[in-house]
């Protein structure tokens, strides 16, 4: 099997971009995050500064439908969300993961999801460069349609979506496991992920340049 592995240069004097994955996982030390891992290191390497958000170990309570955040742009839950809703503001790019469950995302992403529409009252997610990572427990085990319930989520967001880029250009990192660790030999998983990474810092730093 090929392996291509896509490296990107910022050139000097480039700005530093932010980039933050969200693991969905319910699971400390998860097949996701291991993934999640690789694909911020990778962005790291060609510059950007990185954060790690786990929702798996977040006090997140779900949306009431109560509609405050629509007068007040504030979510009226005071949890961990406020925390993590600042982190996303300030960020420039985002990597979102999620094991498949039953060809969809987590509870924990989903929840994640609902509660960021203070977010969207003024789009502060709007330019941001965002992409997604899944793992399956086969290699055909729902991680494309698992990537594009997070696509769709970040259209909605009005976030700008990349893949893991050419020459390969799939939906982005999607890799295979069961038991905890399993990632760690899966090698498109890990070079799915590594590119992803790699194009999310890549494209944030240029769009931080115009």
């Amino acid at each position: 099997m090929n392996i291509y592995i896509i490296v990107y240069f910022i050139e000097d004097g480039g700005s530093l971009v932010k980039i933050i994955g969200v693991i969905g996982s319910p699971r400390n030390g998860s097949n996701t995050e291991i993934l999640i891992r690789k694909a911020l290191e990778s962005a790291e390497e060609v510059g950007a500064e990185t954060d790690l958000i786990n929702l798996g170990s977040a006090e997140i309570e779900p949306c009431i439908a109560c509609e405050i955040c629509k007068s007040t742009g504030e979510c009226a839950i005071y949890d961990d969300m406020q925390d993590i809703t600042q982190k996303l503001g300030e960020a420039d790019g985002l990597i979102l993961g999620s094991p498949v469950y039953f060809g969809n995302v987590t509870s924990q992403m989903k929840i994640f999801m609902d509660r960021s529409r203070p977010l969207r009252i003024d789009f502060k997610l709007k330019d941001k460069v965002a992409g997604a990572i899944s793992v399956g427990a086969s290699r055909n085990g729902g991680q494309e349609t698992t990537i594009s319930a997070m696509h769709e989520f970040l259209l909605i967001h009005d976030a700008i979506i990349v893949g893991d880029g050419a020459p390969l250009a799939h939906y982005g990192g999607t890799g295979m496991g069961g038991v905890v660790g399993d990632t760690k030999q899966d090698e498109h998983g890990i070079m799915t992920s590594i590119n992803l990474g790699k194009r999310v810092a890549e494209l944030a730093t240029k769009l931080v340049k115009l």
